[in-house]
């Protein structure tokens, strides 16, 4: 879970109902790729609409992502 504070966020891990730990607020860009890194799912921009979309699981665009460590995209970034 990540809890937004404007350009800051607060990402939490752990087992619900029994254990939790949150990180210190952090940028946004690092924090979601956190996030996203932990639930193994990347997104990209669509050139359409410029909306955040999910990457299909194992897609080309998918696997350049992961490798990169670039889950998440701010403006400027991925088209």
């Amino acid at each position: 879970m990540a809890t937004y504070l404007s350009d800051r966020v607060i990402v939490y891990s752990g087992t619900p109902s029994v254990e939790s730990f949150a990180t210190a607020p952090e940028a946004l860009l690092t924090g979601m790729n956190k996030f996203l890194k932990s639930l193994e799912i990347t997104f990209r921009r669509d050139p359409t609409n410029f909306r955040p979309r999910i990457n299909k699981l194992n897609s080309l665009l998918d696997k350049e992502q992961k490798a990169s460590g670039s889950y998440f995209f701010t403006d400027g970034q991925l088209g």
